[in-house]
């Protein structure tokens, strides 16, 4: 896992466009989620899970979460999703060179309001997790 968005709510489900989901273009920049990078959402609702790409919302900082086409029909709007964007490293590079990967918790509205930095950290012959965390008025995104 490279990146996390945390609880978000769909604020739309959109069963007429190709596939997909919509992200707010800021909460993609804070966890460094790519247009068209493919990740996983996981519906805290009802339990569904599936993978898909992400693109990004048209305007940044409305908080918009929309999954799209088939998708769509496997939340609502008001349901909490989790993103998760993975990364493919090498496991002997992580383990000379760490890793680190980004959550960002938000609130109802999907504002930002917590960063989490989680970090593999070399030590020895294996690796450390260390997670730290931000309020979101002392970090910058990515």
């Amino acid at each position: 896992m490279h990146a996390k968005l945390h609880r978000v709510t769909v604020t739309e489900a959109n069963v007429n466009y190709v596939g997909s989901i919509t992200i707010d273009p800021d909460l993609m920049n804070q966890v460094g989620i790519l247009p068209l990078e493919e990740v996983d959402v996981i519906n805290l609702n009802n339990g569904k899970r599936w993978s898909t790409y992400a693109i990004p919302g048209e305007k940044a900082g409305t908080g918009e979460i929309c999954p799209n086409g088939g998708a769509a029909l496997l939340c609502q709007p008001g349901d909490l999703l989790i993103i998760i964007a993975y990364e493919t490293r090498d496991r002997a590079t992580v383990m000379k060179e760490g890793h680190q990967a980004q959550v960002v918790v938000v609130d109802q509205k999907n504002r930002p309001q917590d960063l989490i930095r989680q970090n593999l950290i070399p030590q020895g012959e294996g690796v450390q997790l260390k997670s730290t965390s931000y309020n979101h008025s002392s970090y910058s995104p990515r």
